[in-house]
């Protein structure tokens, strides 16, 4: 179900996030932009509700490589009834923890285009949460000349970068 009004969506995230911090005692800001001004300047993100995090006790949602930080995303994309492929309509950041991250997976996306163009062979990147694959396959669409696809299993999925016509675009289309 999309998000047909940002404001409601974006009041019921800010009493979500006034209900942790009071009762959690949390030493938390957050701003909430809805809409077009939450969109990715990089493009690699979905979102439409952008939460930035900030205070003495954000450096708690980046800890364990954003494990809190996605984990309330997830209630939020649950409080505002998003179905769970549009969950990414919704992103939190803290300490431009995802932003650095987005630049990162940019930057390792690049790097694999180079060595597949160079070896003519695929290049696998480590597991990864699905977030992540979708932004690294969205880093490689303005690459015309390399596909990607998901390979593995639950927490061992992880992205394959290829040459267009490569063996692995031959077998997937043979299934």
């Amino acid at each position: 179900m999309p998000i047909e009004d940002y404001s409601a969506a974006a009041q019921k995230i800010a009493a979500f996030l006034k209900s942790l911090t009071t009762l959690g005692e949390l030493r938390l800001k957050y701003r909430i932009t809805a809409g077009a001004g939450a969109a990715d300047p990089d493009g690699l993100e979905a979102r439409e509700i952008y939460v930035e995090l900030a205070g003495p006790d954000a450096s708690l949602l980046t800890q364990r490589g954003g494990e809190l930080l996605r984990s309330l995303e997830h209630v939020a994309a649950k409080i505002i009834r998003l179905d769970a492929e549009e969950h990414d309509k919704v992103s939190f950041d803290a300490h431009n923890f995802k932003a650095l991250r987005a630049r990162e997976l940019k930057l390792a996306a690049e790097t694999a285009a180079e060595k597949v163009r160079r070896t003519g062979q695929p290049y696998s990147f480590a597991p990864m949460s699905s977030r992540e694959r979708r932004m690294l396959h969205l880093a490689f669409r303005s690459y015309d000349d390399l596909e990607t696809s998901s390979s593995g299993e639950g927490l061992r999925r992880f992205v394959v970068a290829y040459p267009k016509g490569h063996e692995l675009t031959k077998a997937r289309s043979r299934r």
